[in-house]
């Protein structure tokens, strides 16, 4: 079977036992601050699992990309190394929300592995959980006896925690689970070492394929155990692993998942996959990594240095480096495989082939930066060895932390030249900044406080600026030292964070004290709204009522409104390739992210400006549609961003259907001629590829007028009011330049004048001519112009000039280039010393240097220790 088929074939058959067939959510996370990727299929789950959405299909089956390069799953930096742990890989699962339990999961994956996949039956072993007493959890005999009917009693192994009791981080959805191996070692291998001794024990043809997870309970922040409202299954599937059985292969790079790609680098290379181990390598760790990098940009994250940017950048860089050093690329190249990913992946995840140009054309641009940094990175290193004879390890993490070199690197390196890095600092350096940054991010959440159990959270801030509600349950989090508490509402008419529109502030009122209680943000986790309060109401039973500031609900309204028809006008005017690739919609602001790989013109901006004022003129009525079959919406030609993940019924937003029309959760104006006024304010390069336009619009448009038209008033006022501003202005402006030459000949003058006095007061010692004087000249430019002069015209010159500058000490040290190569003197470190007097600093080259300082009275000082300097 083809890797193809064997996808199609798990999504069939889970099908066929009345499973809804749902897409990959997108690797990047949005509404889950505990996540930056998704690291596992059940992520788009968890708020299933925990009782906060409701239950729509109570079996569900998908095959789910997933990217684990950080936090508890981290595979990295084996990945390429040995031949089945990946970045990104696909997750095939089926879920039961409270319907099926462990009887028909375990029955099921059977069937499918041996009767339609005819996998072998003997190689097949099964782990069950033996029970922790430290929890208090027993063995799971439940799931041992189901196993019995399909499988010899030695081929179910007990396993500890570790093993078989799944946990999604330290709090949340978790419970016993079953893994699925499978023995891939020739018969021989077998007959010697039964597979039932290595399970588990890292062989790398002994492997994990499968694993069925038994949610049961919810683990707490203070680590006790809870049961779930209702039971569910969890299970994942390695595709590329599964693939790897049934082609009967010894490695997952050697099957049709990978094969294309390393095939296609092969030949790029000149290099044979398979002639050498070290080349194998970077071929694994570039088909590897080019999936991993091409998916995070088409769902919508780009590379760059904080938070998923940063790991998305990192994942590319090792790739790039792979291929610098191993396999003789030189220039960008990594950006080729683009294209054969995204055909491979045609009809699977549309999402990588409708962008192909758009991520080959980020991933090129990061490549010739990166390789820059290489060239960069080895000159600097080639310069730290000419004065050292070992690595130390805190310039090895300055070159990994601050130009982004990567340590192994710095070890080859060393290794070519026989040295050695001081790989104990570098790791300390490393920990010391990993700590810095973990106190720094670290977040206490803890668990959630029933108020009111039998409620349900609903959102009715569409139509409704105010409502009667009472609090769901309540936790306190503290970061940085802040303690803040997080409010659920039964009903809220608080808009939470989300599609680029920021969160709702307001206050929410007890009825029965009229005690108010402000909100300060509103955000959404797993689909409940989380209102962000700093106190918490002195009693959290009774009524409130809720209500939104409703002059940054409005100006926010019209930001994102007036996005919608940005949006529209970027199309019309650039073209159809523009697609929206990130947003911030605040009450001051309305920022959008676009691809297009040009800067805007004049006449383009302008362009745009005009078309969305327009549609501004015309009042267009707001269109809103909601619960709209998703794919319905899709054949009406709405646009849908990339990277979102949209359910099965979506809300429809159109300004004149003709014009724009596109899926958004957010809030808007009615009409937009509530918008009032569009401008845009900048428009600026974010990444490659990618532009950056800042507007405004409504009430703050109004104020920038204002202040521009104020702004020019006292202009005008101080040019006598001018009926031609512009030509006032200009000749203003020249004058000021006739001025300033004027007086810069001035200067000129002046300082020949006071070059031939200073000539005759030079002292001459041995061969050198010395000067330490004052000059009365008015800026520093005209000192330094007067330094060049004398050593122009004075052989071996060593000249201290001191001068006051409005208020303020300066120190010109010059030397000709003869005494600071054969004597050793240094301008800049003289500077540096004599500095000290007018209690300042500076430095430059040996033979020129300046300094400042704050201390005028110093400067005679300064001047009559230079000559303490002559040698």
């Amino acid at each position: 079977m083809t890797s193809r088929e064997i996808r199609q074939a798990f999504l069939e058959y889970f099908q066929s036992k009345g499973h809804q067939i749902v897409p990959s959510a997108p690797v990047v996370v949005k509404n889950d601050p505990t996540l930056m990727f998704t690291n596992a299929g059940m992520n788009q789950f968890k708020d299933l699992f925990l009782g906060e959405a409701p239950i729509k299909f109570p079996r569900i089956a998908d095959t789910q990309r997933c990217l684990r390069v950080s936090g508890k799953h981290n595979d990295l930096e084996e990945v390429g190394i040995d031949t089945y742990h990946h970045t990104l890989f696909e997750m095939l699962g089926n879920w039961s929300f409270g319907d099926y339990f462990k009887k028909d999961a375990i029955q099921w994956a059977w069937e499918l592995l041996t009767e339609v996949y005819k996998l072998d039956k003997d190689r097949l072993y099964v782990t069950i959980f033996e029970g922790d007493e430290s929890e208090g959890l027993a063995k799971d005999t439940e799931a041992f006896d189901f196993w019995k009917e399909w499988i010899t009693e030695d081929r179910i192994l007990l396993g500890n925690k570790k093993d078989n009791f799944w946990e999604m981080g330290d709090t949340g959805p978790c419970g016993p689970c079953s893994e699925i191996h499978y023995d891939m070692r020739p018969d021989a291998e077998r007959a010697q070492v039964s597979g039932a001794q290595l399970v588990n024990a890292d062989d790398p043809q002994v492997i994990e394929i499968w694993n069925l997870v038994f949610m049961q309970f919810n683990r707490l922040k203070d680590g006790s155990l809870k049961p779930l409202p209702a039971k569910h299954v969890d299970t994942g599937m390695g595709f590329e692993r599964l693939v790897r059985c049934i082609q009967h292969k010894t490695s997952n790079y050697d099957t049709d998942v990978f094969q294309p790609l390393i095939q296609f680098i092969s030949e790029k290379s000149g290099i044979a996959y398979g002639a050498d181990e070290k080349t194998d390598i970077a071929m694994r760790v570039l088909s590897d990594h080019i999936r991993a990098v091409s998916f995070a940009i088409a769902d919508g994250q780009l590379p760059s240095n904080n938070k998923a940017g940063y790991v998305i950048r990192r994942i590319l860089r090792r790739a790039v480096r792979y291929a610098y050093t191993f396999l003789n690329f030189k220039n960008p190249f990594i950006h080729e495989l683009v294209p054969v990913l995204a055909e491979q992946f045609k009809g699977v995840f549309d999402e990588l082939y409708q962008q192909q140009d758009f991520v080959e054309k980020v991933i090129l641009e990061e490549e010739v930066s990166f390789l820059r940094t290489l060239t960069a990175g080895i000159q600097r290193f080639e310069n730290y060895i000419e004065q050292n004879t070992a690595i130390d390890g805190n310039f090895a993490f300055e070159l990994f932390d601050t130009f982004g070199f990567p340590i192994d690197l710095t070890e080859l390196l060393a290794r070519e030249k026989g040295l050695v890095v001081d790989m104990d600092g570098f790791q300390n350096a490393l920990l010391a900044q990993k700590e810095r940054s973990r106190a720094a991010t670290a977040i206490d959440t803890g668990d959630w406080v029933v108020v009111n159990a039998d409620e349900e959270s609903q959102f009715v801030g569409y139509d409704q600026l105010t409502a009667q509600t009472s609090i769901l349950k309540y936790r306190k989090v503290a970061a940085k030292g802040k303690e803040q508490y997080q409010l659920v509402l039964a009903e809220t008419p608080f808009y939470a964070e989300g599609g680029g529109q920021v969160g709702d502030t307001g206050y929410i009122r007890s009825l029965d004290s009229n005690e108010k209680i402000s909100i300060v943000d509103t955000k959404k986790e797993n689909g409940l709204f989380i209102h962000f309060t700093n106190q918490l109401p002195t009693s959290l039973d009774g009524e409130f009522e809720a209500v939104v500031n409703v002059a940054k609900r409005k100006d926010t309204e019209a930001n994102h409104s007036a996005t919608h028809l940005l949006h529209a006008a970027l199309k019309q005017v650039l073209g159809d390739h523009v697609n929206q690739k990130g947003s911030l919609v605040s009450a001051d602001v309305l920022r959008f992210d676009f691809s297009h790989f040009a800067k805007l013109t004049y006449e383009e901006i302008k362009q745009i400006e005009d078309i969305v004022n327009a549609k501004i003129r015309e009042n267009i009525a707001l269109k809103e549609e909601c619960n709209v079959p998703y794919q319905k919406a899709i054949e009406s030609g709405v646009t849908a961003l990339f990277g979102e993940k949209y359910g099965d019924h979506v809300r429809v937003i159109t300004f004149d259907d003709n014009y724009s029309k596109e899926l958004c959760g957010g809030t808007h104006v009615s009409g937009t001629g509530e918008i009032g006024f569009f401008k845009i304010m900048s428009e600026s390069a974010v990444a490659a590829g990618v532009r950056r336009i800042e507007a405004i619009t409504g009430t703050r448009a109004a104020q920038v007028i204002r202040e521009y038209f104020e702004l020019m008033n006292n202009f005008k006022e101080l040019l006598n009011n001018p009926k031609d501003f512009v030509s006032a202005l200009t000749k203003v402006i020249d004058e000021n330049q006739s001025l300033k030459k004027e007086i810069e000949n001035y200067i000129k003058e002046k300082s020949k004048g006071l070059m031939a006095d200073l000539e005759s007061k030079m002292e001459k010692i041995g061969d050198v001519h010395f000067l330490a004087t004052t000059v009365d000249l008015p800026n520093a430019d005209a000192v330094k112009t007067l330094a060049y002069a004398l050593k122009g015209a004075v052989n071996n010159l060593f000249l201290v000039l001191g001068a006051n500058i409005d208020g303020k000490p300066s120190l010109t040290v010059m030397i000709s280039d003869d005494l600071a190569k054969e004597r050793g003197y240094h301008a800049g470190n003289i500077v540096r010393d004599l500095a000290k007097d007018i209690q300042g600093g500076g430095g430059g080259q040996p033979f020129f240097a300046t300094a400042g300082g704050k201390d005028v009275q110093g400067l005679d000082k300064a001047v009559s220790r230079a000559k303490e300097f002559l040698k």
